[in-house]
């Protein structure tokens, strides 16, 4: 295909113990499968003997292996175009399966029976979809069937494996359409039932033309650039409070979506086992991403505030898609951009000037208060109102004074 493998699996007809003698510092790291690590040119390969496997009887692991031929071994694997082997002395490339014919056709095709083969292990459902996605390729049809009738089967597979292959998905060029192919399929409606939820829930045409808040969020996602995984799942979430909050007042409105999916995404993340610096990028992006258009109303140091934090291009980049894929009106994201770029280059915010246990020495009680403080002192830095821990503490005085405490009874 003219694309650059990311890692190469390495197999042979060597018994363990033959490619073992060959390496003095071998350690078989997967004796039951055959498998011997070995070093090379400051490099670790592993590499496993050609087998065959019996039938799996927990969706994921063989119940037992034998050692085979090349083909026996092509055999087992997923798909059509994950089956072909390459011989490095002879250069030839080695198919048993037809792969080059359906890499030729574009097509995602399983290697014997797509019941049989998404049985033995149910990520290979959602790895076809991604694939489909990353490759622009077509699940064939009989495949396809298979994933729909087996889809409720995902939920077996551990949420750490289905995080895993879902980010792929959501970073590949074609994420819109692996989005659609997961509702599709009915594997959306199991990984992730709060995004199929967004289906038929409509909008207000006036903002959202292009339909209801699933549509709107594909068309978002597809428009993204490069994203993270993170970005991607935030920009799939972002409207995720929308299903829950709708009302029909003087017309479709979805009150407080943004804080209501700021939490929903807090759950899901948590259930995709994600790590918390993880959850708190995503949940930060879904429960800010209406901010970026009401920057220009705001105080100056409150918008360059909210454009100096680590992950503001993040939040740039989800507004920008999310109004691509309604109203098409960049005009704010131009404006914020433009602002975004003119702050980095002067970086006005060096160092806060106050931090809690200074609030905690001026007699103030601790809790919520404490950030709204600091963000006052950070705008007043930032509009050149104080400059100096002296002229923060005095400022601090003078507009949140510490409450005097009421002596014994």
């Amino acid at each position: 295909m003219g694309r650059e493998p990311h890692d190469y699996d390495i197999v042979t007809d060597a018994r363990p113990e033959q490619v073992a003698s060959l390496f003095d510092d071998a350690v078989a790291v997967g004796a039951e499968f055959g498998v011997v690590a070995v070093s090379s040119h400051g490099h670790q390969y592993e590499v496993a003997t050609f087998r065959t496997e019996g039938p799996y009887l927990d969706g994921r692991r063989p119940s037992s292996v034998r050692f085979a031929t090349a083909e026996d071994d092509v055999r087992r694997r997923d798909f059509t175009i994950n089956g072909l082997l390459h011989d490095p002395l002879s250069e030839q490339t080695i198919d048993h399966v037809d792969g080059r014919q359906d890499i030729k056709r574009r097509i995602i095709r399983t290697i014997g029976p797509p019941q049989a083969r998404f049985a033995e292990d149910y990520l290979r459902m959602l790895r076809a979809v991604r694939l489909a996605a990353e490759l622009d390729f077509t699940i064939e049809p009989q495949a396809f069937r298979a994933i729909t009738a087996l889809a409720p089967s995902i939920a077996r597979v551990s949420a750490e494996r289905i995080r895993d292959e879902l980010f792929r998905l959501l970073v590949a060029p074609g994420r819109s359409k692996g989005v659609q192919l997961l509702d599709e399929s009915g594997l959306l409606k199991v990984i992730l039932p709060e995004v199929a939820a967004m289906k038929g829930v409509e909008q207000p045409p006036e903002f959202h033309p292009e339909g209801d808040v699933f549509v709107h969020t594909v068309l978002a996602v597809g428009h993204l650039r490069n994203p993270s995984p993170e970005l991607a799942l935030a920009t799939l979430l972002h409207d995720v409070g929308k299903p829950p909050t709708m009302t029909r007042e003087d017309r479709i409105r979805f009150n407080n979506h943004d804080e209501v999916g700021a939490q929903m995404a807090a759950s899901i993340c948590r259930r995709l086992r994600c790590s918390n610096e993880q959850m708190d990028r995503v949940v930060s992006l879904v429960r800010n991403h209406l901010r970026i258009k009401d920057l220009p109303k705001m105080r100056p140091a409150k918008a360059a505030r909210f454009l100096l934090q680590p992950d503001a291009a993040d939040h740039l980049e989800l507004h920008r898609v999310d109004c691509l894929a309604s109203h098409g009106d960049l005009s704010v994201w131009e404006w914020a951009v433009k602002a975004h770029q003119e702050l980095a280059a002067t970086k006005p915010l060096q160092a806060r000037l106050l931090s809690g246990d200074d609030l905690l020495e001026l007699g103030l009680p601790p809790g919520p208060k404490f950030k709204e403080i600091l963000e006052y002192v950070e705008d007043a830095q930032l509009e050149g109102q104080v400059s100096s821990h002296e002229e923060a503490v005095a400022l601090v005085r003078r507009v949140f004074p510490a409450e005097p405490r009421s002596g014994p009874r």
